[in-house]
């Protein structure tokens, strides 16, 4: 039995990833049109201070395609491999999300994404707006930060992330993501209405880790219910059942990630996950209502586009 009644969340990974382009609007859109209980998406932060929604730090060509200087004669241009950090958010807007472009036949999104050429980044604002007209729908916001971030550059983004939230009323239905732990104790410290995601993978749980805030990797569900974490989210791969026991016996829910595939869906089922992290939330859906197990209703909204 899990800690929610015995139902299992879904939650959009990226929005719908393998269905739609990762982290913008349309993916967000349809994520909620096929219905989840959480969409699930990742933040950056402009040199100008503006938090918007990417995956990587450094702008990948995988997901990102420049489409021309946001000024003439822009040094910084092109902007694709530069850092979010390095960019203004006019340099941002102009960024093509729509189209994947994996480098070999590997990639197994783009076999499933639709194409949406010309489908430009969002701001957090503007994915509040959308997601947050969904009624009960959270949102899952990942900030992408890592060890070598200072704690002041760490503290400011939680900080711009959380009032956001706070603005549009989400704070209640918000939380906020890190695998680097100090978002979560910036996050304890100035939303304490956020919910906490403590992310965990193979590669933050060695001895000696930066990532985990000074804590020890050896007890990942002890560590997180004491930097303060609401929730435990750990790769697919470390989600085995004393894992899940572990997280039980301190009354942390477990979600997990990123799971696509309804066999291992129903594995992760049986070892009584509370959520289940995925870039195909139709199939989830359709193992969950195998199982004779609850889904959340579908929300169809129009999408806007992004403002300059």
């Amino acid at each position: 039995m899990n800690l929610i009644g015995g139902s299992v969340e879904i939650h959009g990974h990226r929005g719908a990833r393998g269905l739609r382009p990762e982290n913008t609007l349309p993916g967000f859109a349809h994520a909620l049109a096929l219905g989840v209980d959480a969409v699930e998406f990742d933040v950056g932060f402009t040199a100008d201070g503006v938090p918007v929604v990417n995956h990587d730090q450094v702008l990948s060509p995988v997901n990102a395609a420049d489409t021309g200087p946001a000024e003439p004669g822009d040094p910084a241009f092109p902007y694709v491999g530069r850092a979010i950090r390095e960019l203004t958010l006019a340099q941002f807007r102009t960024l093509d999300m729509g189209v994947r472009r994996p480098p070999d036949d590997e990639d197994p999104f783009v076999l499933t994404q639709l194409p949406l050429p010309g489908t430009r980044p969002p701001t957090l604002d503007e994915a509040c707006a959308l997601i947050g007209a969904a009624p009960g729908v959270r949102l899952a916001v990942e900030l992408k930060t890592d060890p070598g971030w200072s704690g002041a550059e760490v503290e400011r983004f939680t900080v711009a992330v959380a009032e956001v939230l706070a603005e549009r009323g989400l704070a209640a239905r918000g939380r906020v993501l890190a695998f680097d732990w100090r978002v979560l104790v910036a996050a304890r410290r100035h939303a304490p209405d956020l919910g906490r995601v403590a992310l965990v993978e193979r590669k933050t749980l060695v001895p000696g880790t930066d990532w985990l805030a000074g804590l020890s990797p050896a007890e990942p569900a002890n560590a997180a219910l004491e930097i303060g974490a609401t929730v435990l989210s750990p790769e697919r791969h470390l989600t085995t059942p004393g894992f899940v026991a572990a997280a039980r016996a301190v009354a942390l829910p477990v979600a997990v990630w990123t799971v696509n595939e309804p066999a291992e869906m129903d594995r992760c089922v049986d070892r009584g996950v509370d959520a289940i992290v995925t870039d195909y939330p139709d199939r989830l859906r359709a193992v969950l209502a195998a199982r004779g197990l609850p889904v959340p209703a579908p929300f169809r909204t129009p999408v806007p586009a992004p403002t300059a």
